[in-house]
């Protein structure tokens, strides 16, 4: 009885959330950029870590094709991926941006295991890879990590959705004002790569708008444009360019997910 009580405490120690410091490396592993996997409990995370798949990634690559069995999911460690829908008449445009803050493959989640939205990088990047059948079984394991990323689909549902609003009621500045604060948060980095053309498709709107609405930023010295390359100038500029949507954003994951 009392070797069956230990066995049961031990067991249960391994799935009861725990505060760590996510810069803490276990064992002399590196600890993982991504938010998700950073914060699971150490016990957790240690379970996970043999089963991850470093992998790289090249700017506009595309990593899920839409319509597509996947055979895993996906959790970025540096640069972003955007969710992009593509219509009967080859009209597309982003409905979602995943970075390290979250976790590509969704609906592995969610019990199934395709969706009809591509997902491309929209930088270099890096990630790990983490198989459907490993996924699945400790979504049934793990109370903490199933519990973390259905936190998670919500938070990335009300990006979707405030996305959504945001392109039929806000302004082409606004949205663009919005679009370059997630890009930059994501990215990491003052300057990425992102030309007018890729813009008018992730925003759905004519090049013509796009041009218009980067000069407008340009002369409010939120941004500098060219040469296939945005630099950010000032974030409390482009903040008041930007609609309310990428703030009701950002509280959703703090609130959720603790993310800064």
């Amino acid at each position: 009885m009392a070797r069956r009580a230990q066995v049961q405490a031990r067991r249960v120690a391994r799935e009861v959330p725990q505060r760590r410091d996510p810069g803490a490396a276990q064992d002399g592993a590196a600890p993982p950029r991504n938010h998700l996997l950073a914060t699971l409990p150490p016990a957790v995370l240690e379970r996970i870590r043999p089963l991850l798949q470093p992998q790289g990634f090249r700017y506009r690559e595309v990593m899920m094709p839409a319509d597509t069995p996947m055979d895993a999911v996906v959790f970025p460690e540096t640069g972003w991926t955007s969710l992009m829908v593509t219509l009967l008449d080859g009209a597309g445009a982003e409905v979602g941006l995943v970075g390290r803050e979250g976790m590509v493959g969704l609906p592995l989640l969610l019990g199934t295991n395709r969706m009809p939205l591509e997902v491309q990088w929209q930088s270099d990047g890096t990630a790990f890879r983490l198989e459907a059948a490993a996924f699945r079984a400790l979504l049934t394991e793990s109370e903490p990590f199933r519990i973390l990323l259905l936190r998670y689909a919500m938070a990335h549902t009300t990006q979707v959705s405030l996305i959504a609003a945001c392109n039929v009621r806000h302004s082409v500045e606004q949205r663009l004002g919005r679009w370059m604060l997630m890009a930059h948060d994501r990215a990491e980095a003052d300057q990425f790569s992102m030309t007018h053309d890729q813009l008018s498709v992730i925003l759905g709107v004519r090049r013509a708008g796009i041009t218009v609405a980067v000069g407008a930023l340009q002369r409010a010295g939120a941004i500098r444009s060219g040469g296939g390359r945005v630099t950010v100038l000032s974030r409390h500029a482009l903040t008041e360019a930007a609609c309310e949507c990428y703030a009701s954003v950002k509280r959703e994951y703090t609130r959720l997910l603790r993310c800064r």
